[in-house]
């Protein structure tokens, strides 16, 4: 641990600067000390990376660990009733996420036919007509609309659900539950029940599937005899939480993001072929996932300092993703940028799988919301959006939106 006074605890975690900006005190370490030693709650010293460079080769070297069975797991933004976790906390079948290789290669490499972007664009069309009915039913309705309830939530979730062959019938089952799991003011008891609520339904769906396959992705993991119940239940819960959750979190303050910035917004309407680059943008821009952890498993240096075997390491994307090294004026939204570069996704070997999709659910999703509601705007003040700051993938709860027209 470096000799200079590491940074307390108490380090805020509110968006201070704004709803879309990075806390100013993380901002601030950015520029003094992109690798900065941390305090943990209990007591335990690591560290906060949020420098681009050291977090690009942070998320690339595996010597940082994923798990979270080798060490123990530190909470450092706990609220009250949030207990520190310090025993290592078991590795679970089938969430690849935190595994290290080679048990991370053998399962993710079970799913890298089912994302190709080969694959992923043959799926254009069908998301784009789920999109324009998801709008109808919006266009039905009498404003002000949660845009979150009626669009940025169903989307990616009807679209998770037909790939993998879930049904969206039961949607209630898996949404209030991965919303509790996701939660950061619950007990780890209730977050377990959460997840165990979500996890007798997916292996009893995936125990279906491996009797009688089907013609989704689950179907073809479960008939892959060296797969487990519980590995395919594990892969199910993690692509399902994965599907529907960021993405309907990026609609949801991608969205709010534009209408507060009406000129960026114009200039998207105005020329409807910079979405590819304004979702990029976006994603740099907002990156609702923010916080990661790693584990050094050896002495490691990284940002011209010494980070000690065993040390929990915390990783800030956004601020890494706000890097003036990396992109010029990085706190303004612009969707002229080329943003390609940003690490929304991760980097490295747990790059998001599912980026492809997510990237063709925006671009229609936004292209749609736009081109259909030339007039949409805020139903209520900025101000009083409700922000996911209670949540571990950030976003906005509800977005009450109005309109006075729609096109078709």
């Amino acid at each position: 641990m470096s000799n200079t006074v590491p940074v307390p605890h108490g380090l805020p975690m509110e968006r201070n600067a704004g709803p879309f900006d990075p806390p100013r005190e993380i901002t601030r370490l950015r520029e003094a000390r992109p690798v900065s030693p941390l305090i943990f709650p209990d007591g335990h010293e690591g560290w906060l990376v949020t420098g681009y460079d050291a977090v690009r080769q942070l998320l690339a070297d595996t010597r940082f660990s994923s798990r979270q069975d080798i060490g123990v797991l530190h909470m450092p933004y706990e609220t009250p009733n949030m207990p520190v976790m310090t025993e290592p906390s078991p590795q679970v079948p089938g969430l690849f996420v935190a595994m290290d290789p080679p048990d991370h290669t053998r399962l993710r490499r079970k799913l890298t036919g089912a994302f190709t972007v080969k694959r992923m664009k043959q799926l254009e069309e069908r998301i784009s007509d789920i999109a324009e009915r998801q709008l109808d039913e919006m266009a039905r309705l009498t404003p002000p609309v949660d845009l979150v309830k009626e669009f940025a939530l169903p989307v990616p979730s009807l679209v998770i659900c037909e790939l993998l062959g879930v049904p969206y019938e039961d949607r209630d089952t898996f949404q209030v539950n991965t919303v509790k799991f996701m939660a950061k003011d619950v007990t780890l008891d209730e977050k377990m029940a959460a997840y165990g609520a979500v996890s007798a339904f997916l292996a009893e769906l995936v125990t279906g599937k491996r009797a009688t396959p089907g013609e989704d992705i689950l179907s073809d993991l479960a008939r892959d005899d060296d797969l487990s119940i519980e590995e395919l239940t594990g892969i199910a819960f993690l692509l399902l939480l994965a599907g529907h959750e960021t993405t309907a979190n990026m609609l949801g303050l991608g969205t709010f993001a534009l209408l507060e910035h009406p000129e960026q917004l114009a200039e998207l309407r105005a020329n409807p072929d910079l979405m590819p680059g304004a979702v990029e943008e976006l994603m740099r821009y907002l990156a609702v996932g923010d916080i990661f952890y790693r584990y050094a498993t050896e002495d490691i240096e990284l940002g011209g300092e010494t980070i000690g075997k065993g040390s929990t390491v915390l990783i800030s994307l956004l601020a890494a993703n706000r890097d003036p090294e990396r992109f010029d004026n990085p706190d303004t939204l612009d969707v002229h940028r080329k943003a390609r570069g940003h690490l929304s996704f991760g980097h490295g070997i747990h790059q998001c799988l599912g980026q492809q999709l997510a990237r063709i659910e925006m671009r229609a999703g936004f292209d749609g919301l736009l081109r259909r509601f030339p007039t949409l705007k805020l139903a209520i003040p900025a101000g009083e959006v409700k922000l996911k700051t209670d949540m571990n993938l950030y976003g906005v709860h509800e977005l009450p939106v109005t309109w006075t027209e729609t096109a078709r």
